[in-house]
């Protein structure tokens, strides 16, 4: 069974996370909240006030089944009768009737409640979720306690032991917005879920970087080695109650470099895009638990994907504990270029996977497997009005250091094929290639040798594009996935990335798409991140102007090195094809001179408000790389 708490929520054609369990759950109050609960189990009877059907997500949590609940009490009458903490809900009306010493009100700013409560029973206690409150001066809106801005959370996974290190990087996107004072307050957990730090952190000004590099902690804090979560809250913030950031795993030489996109701060019922090991490989699914319950045996479990056979781990994970799981171990007979289906409960958020493999390793991050998308029957009908539609755009690296291999993956619940063709465009935006790949079914194994598409039809650079293509018939919901993999022919290094399609650069809206990172779609502007990397790696950057139909011929597009401060240190401007892309490196766009005035933590601000560009970012040593996609603010 899953966890019961909502943490994300879809109305209509938008979705977006939940804040009650953040709230609850939030380390800060976990104290505070088992103390509450001890409190309420030596007042004797409790009767508890569930005005808005919260008491159960607090439940879930903290546990009341210790406590003598005398009854449960509701405002709305459609919620009388119905069962809530193992008791039949009454009218909040027949409250004065109570035998109760004491009320618990499951509810945040609820002064006014917690007066008219007290008019109905005066000889009670009063308790409730005001009791367990972060102080105001963390909170961006004191008078909305659940206002998302007052929750701008995530977890990191942050491992420093055994020449293995990792450093989280990002900007004070929050004072761009008009944040006057924000602030990051940090807490680490180790293994087993028991604090190893805490400590707030000043952030630069608008728009400078701050990085949270896994020795320095170690160093300040005097810690033996470490693997575990990284929670991060930011204080006080405006216009993004979004954590996002760039997390690089690196070891003491050049066999360990990766790069992954930000945890995503709401934990889901399932994760998929997660490989199976190769022959020579093991795959490790790194699972943080992301909240103040252990997760129970049998919590969690890995199916191959499009096998009903689920595995399921053996194990108890203690509350905001890591785990390293084998699926290797659980489902041995799951060769790449398989994928697995994680079954996660609502236990954890998107979890990174570490492949081993004999030399070598990396990182990367599994995506978010959605429950509630149905196939939409217009998406077929609709070729003419969206052109392309859903374009999920990949880098096509030079192919004659790079091999480079797509496996297209389900990423809904109810998907249960894929309708797919494969366009490879060279830099101008020509298409090289296109191969109808067919009708996929949920479970296949169909891997996109991408050397083979483009025989020998491209030189240098270029990308990918996987579309729905309905020859044959088949169903599609919008949410099409891929797993990308790089490998060196060299080194033998390889980086893996994945994501998700959207509608690219029309002025036509469906639904929710082209997306938009601030107000409505669609979403025709760009601002991403790209952090560069300290001295002695290159930071490479490759842009995709995907467009579902001809948009501007070309994209008008500022790169703008920006100093860890926040200030403008260089600007370049480049132009884009539409339907082309541009693979370039930092060092050789801005020269030597700029970059070493820009100094340490520095990134690029890529700028267009042109167009909607999608990017990946990576660094490049001797006998490693580095490779995900980007993230905008």
């Amino acid at each position: 069974m899953p966890v019961p708490v909502e943490t994300f929520r879809h109305q209509g054609t938008r979705h977006y996370g939940t804040t009650l369990f953040k709230a609850l759950g939030h380390p800060k109050i976990v104290v505070k909240a088992r103390e509450l609960v001890g409190e309420l189990q030596c007042t004797g009877p409790v009767a508890v006030v569930d005005p808005n059907d919260d008491a159960e997500v607090f439940d879930a949590f903290y546990n009341l089944s210790d406590c003598e609940i005398a009854g449960v009490y509701v405002q709305k009458v459609e919620d009388a009768g119905r069962t809530i903490l193992g008791h039949t809900a009454q009218p909040l009306s027949e409250l004065g009737a109570a035998d109760a010493a004491s009320l618990f009100v499951a509810q945040f700013d609820a002064d006014r409640m917690r007066q008219q409560v007290a008019a109905v029973a005066p000889s009670m206690t009063v308790y409730g979720f005001d009791d367990i409150r972060l102080a105001d001066n963390w909170l961006s809106n004191p008078r909305r306690y659940l206002d998302p801005l007052n929750f701008a959370t995530n977890f990191a996974f942050l491992r420093d032991e055994a020449g293995l290190h990792t450093a989280l990087c990002s900007a004070n996107y929050w004072s761009g917005y008009g944040a006057p004072n924000p602030e990051l307050w940090l807490c680490l957990f180790d293994a087993d879920g028991n604090v190893l730090a805490e400590w707030a952190q000043s952030l630069p000004p608008a728009n400078g970087t701050y990085v949270i590099d896994s020795r320095e902690v170690r160093e300040r804090f005097g810690l033996d080695d470490y693997t575990g979560s990284l929670f991060v809250h930011a204080l006080r913030v405006r216009g993004h109650d979004l954590v996002k950031y760039a997390l690089d795993t690196f070891g003491d030489d050049d066999t360990v470099l990766s790069a992954t996109h930000d945890a995503n701060a709401w934990p889901a019922d399932y994760y998929a895009g997660l490989p199976a090991p190769a022959d020579d490989e093991r795959v490790i699914l790194w699972v943080q638990n992301s909240h103040p319950v252990s997760i129970p045996t049998g919590g969690i479990g890995l199916n191959i994907m499009g096998s009903d056979d689920i595995k399921w781990l053996d194990e108890e994970i203690p509350p905001f504990a890591t785990v390293a799981v084998d699926a290797g171990a659980l489902l041995p007979s799951a060769r790449w270029p398989a994928q697995l289906e994680v079954h996660a409960g609502r236990h954890f958020v998107r979890p990174r996977y570490e492949v081993l493999g004999l030399k070598r390793s990396r990182i990367a991050h599994a995506n978010v497997e959605r429950t509630d998308l149905a196939t939409d029957p217009n998406l077929p009908k609709l070729g003419i009005q969206l052109g392309k539609g859903f374009i999920l755009p990949l880098p096509i690296l030079p192919p004659d250091r790079f091999i480079t291999t797509v496996l297209p993956t389900p990423m809904a619940r109810d998907q249960n094929d894929l309708p797919l063709a494969a366009i490879a465009a060279a830099p101008d935006g020509r298409e090289v290639a296109r191969r109808f790949l067919g009708r996929l079914p949920r479970g296949h194994t169909e891997l996109l040798e991408v050397e083979e598409l483009l025989n020998g039809g491209l030189e240098g650079f270029g990308h990918l594009e996987l579309v729905y293509d309905f020859a044959d018939g088949g169903s599609a919901d919008g949410w099409l996935h891929a797993i990308a993999r790089y490998e060196d022919r060299e080194s033998g290094h390889i980086a893996e990335t994945s994501f998700g399609a959207h509608i690219y650069n029309i002025l036509d809206v469906y639904k929710d798409e082209p997306q938009s990172y601030a107000g409505p779609p669609p979403g025709l502007t760009t601002r991403l991140f790209l952090r560069v990397g300290p001295r002695g790696t290159q930071t490479q950057c490759h842009l995709i102007y995907a467009a579902s139909k001809p948009w501007l011929p070309t994209s008008d597009t500022r790169l703008i090195l920006t100093a860890a401060d926040g200030s403008e240190v260089a600007s370049e401007r480049v132009a884009i094809a539409c339907g082309g892309s541009l693979l370039w490196n930092v060092d050789e766009v801005f020269g030597a001179a700029a970059r070493e005035n820009a100094g340490e933590n520095c990134y690029v601000l890529v700028r267009d408000t042109t167009c909607r560009l999608f990017g990946y970012h990576g660094l490049r040593t001797e006998e490693a790389f580095s490779f995900d996609h980007m993230f905008g603010f």
